[in-house]
């Protein structure tokens, strides 16, 4: 008996059309600043231009791309200012959220939490940046959405778009990277103890330990166009 595939539904097509595109945006496959050539797209990933376009206006309203009138988009690029401010306001929110979801998380998030952290760890041991970039990711963002803040999540996550490509380049230093896994080693036990006052700080430091490896980054690495260098 012969089984036709059903077709991915158009909707879900162009999700993880764009779920592949952010994938690419934040490891640097697609460089800061690169126009994003919608021919070789379609070829690398095996598809059409229709969910191509929704996908990149999907990252577009995420923050991860810019869209040019007449000329295409491009990924975001940042200058130290920009670094500068958006670190600010993150770890505002970063801070904010620690200090609520040790007041308000439950047995459920602190045990998946935990759950996400050893995986994490495991991810570390191997080296295997990507995916502990994306449990490390995740784990902020179940650190949020325990703080039972919709608005608080709305904004985090808006903000935080614009910074993943910075953050997951942040861990490439080996000795600042086995600091990153320290400092999540505090932040599940303040999580534990229902610390509020420590996890807070735990998290505001991490940001800040993120933004000064970020600028240094930032200003070692010439921007796309900078013929200064």
């Amino acid at each position: 008996m012969t089984v036709n595939p059903l077709p991915i539904p158009r909707p879900v097509l162009h999700e993880q059309v764009a779920g592949r595109l952010r994938q690419m945006l934040v490891e640097g496959v697609i460089a800061p600043g690169a126009k994003l050539n919608e021919r070789a797209l379609c070829e690398e990933l095996s598809i059409s231009r229709t969910p191509l376009r929704e996908a990149i206006k999907m990252l577009a309203a995420e923050g991860l791309v810019e869209l040019l009138p007449n000329r295409g988009s491009v990924a975001l690029q940042l200058s130290e200012a920009d670094v500068r401010h958006t670190f600010e306001v993150m770890a505002g929110l970063e801070s904010l959220s620690g200090e609520l979801a040790a007041q308000r998380i439950t047995e459920a998030q602190l045990a998946e939490i935990r759950a996400l952290h050893y995986e994490m760890l495991a991810a570390y041991t191997r080296r295997d940046l990507s995916t502990y970039y994306r449990l490390n990711a995740a784990i902020h963002r179940c650190i949020n959405l325990a703080a039972h803040n919709p608005v608080l999540t709305a904004t985090y996550n808006q903000v935080n778009a614009r910074l993943q490509a910075l953050r997951f380049r942040s861990n490439q230093d080996g000795e600042k990277w086995k600091h990153a896994v320290e400092e999540h080693e505090a932040m599940v036990k303040a999580l534990e103890a229902r610390d509020a006052a420590a996890l807070r700080q735990v998290l505001m430091s991490h940001l800040d330990n993120k933004r000064e490896v970020v600028m240094e980054q930032l200003r070692a690495t010439p921007r796309t166009g900078d013929t200064s260098r």
